[in-house]
Parts: structure tokens; sequence; C-alpha cells
């Protein structure tokens, strides 16, 4: 239940022909505290209700639950949703051990794009493809619950 996490912008598209896996993904949030985020998400053809903690110091590491949920659940969550949706696009490349997450964003977040691998620890090793860009670990308007209420093409 806790989630080590390192963020990266995206300095080219090359990890498109990298990637063994595609999937869109749509998500609301009924909570956008900073001390904890719930957040509905519907990704291909299942739907997932997952709260966040706040992260450490480092703001690597925070509290997850996910919890795997119907799909016409979600879809109606999603209606009690605050305003702001995330719609983007995950690209999953294998890198080394690791799977790096790739998020094309849309709509009002079009044009960011963001990288992020899951740890096991803090300072565990992981191959870093040239694409990879500036860490924005840690830095929260890089955090999907805020880009919903100030997205990127606002700053």
């Amino acid at each position: 239940m806790i989630e080590i996490e390192r963020k990266f912008l995206v300095t080219s598209d090359t990890y498109k022909t990298q990637a063994k896996a595609k999937k869109r993904i749509v998500q609301g949030f009924l909570n956008t505290d900073p001390e904890r985020t719930v957040r509905i998400r519907i990704m291909a053809d299942k739907a997932f209700l997952t709260v966040k903690g706040k992260g450490n110091e480092t703001g690597l590491t925070r509290f997850e639950w996910e919890k795997e949920i119907a799909v016409q659940e979600a879809e109606a969550l999603l209606q009690l949703a605050e305003p702001g949706r995330i719609d983007k696009i995950r690209y999953e490349v294998q890198v080394g051990k690791h799977t790096v997450e790739v998020d094309e964003f849309s709509g009002d977040n079009k044009g960011l794009v963001v990288a992020e691998i899951e740890l096991v620890a803090e300072n565990e090793f992981f191959e870093k493809p040239s694409w990879l860009g500036e860490e924005v670990s840690g830095i929260t308007k890089y955090y999907n619950s805020q880009l919903s209420k100030r997205p990127f093409n606002t700053w």
C-alpha cells in the first residue's frame, strides 16, 4: 500500500516505437485535498477507485490504496467528481527490469508528456532511457489531481 514513484518530463516521442502497450485513461477526482486524493479511473474495459495520501519529504513515497470496480460504477462516480477531467494515452515501455509508464495528455493538458517509474526503494537503481528529461518527482503541479484543477495550458 506504499507507492514509490519517480516522475520525469519526456524529451522526444521515441517511447512510442518502444511501447509494448497503449491505453486510453479517463479519470476524475472526488477529492483533491493534498492530504488525500480520491480518484476514479476508467482504463479500457476496467475501472478503479484509488485513494492516495500525502507524499513524504522527498515527494517520492506515499500511501496508495486501489480497488477495481465495475465500469458502470466508475461512470456514475465520475458524475460526482470535482470539475476537471484528465484524459490521456498511457504507453508502457519496458526499460531493463522496470516498466516506464508514459502519459501523453490531451484536452486542457495537451502538450504535457510525463513518464513515471515505480520502484521498490527510493534509491533503487533504474536504467534511464535517452528520452527521459527533467525529474519532476514531488512537484505537485504535475500530480494528476492538480492538473485537473490547474491544467497545463494555463501555466
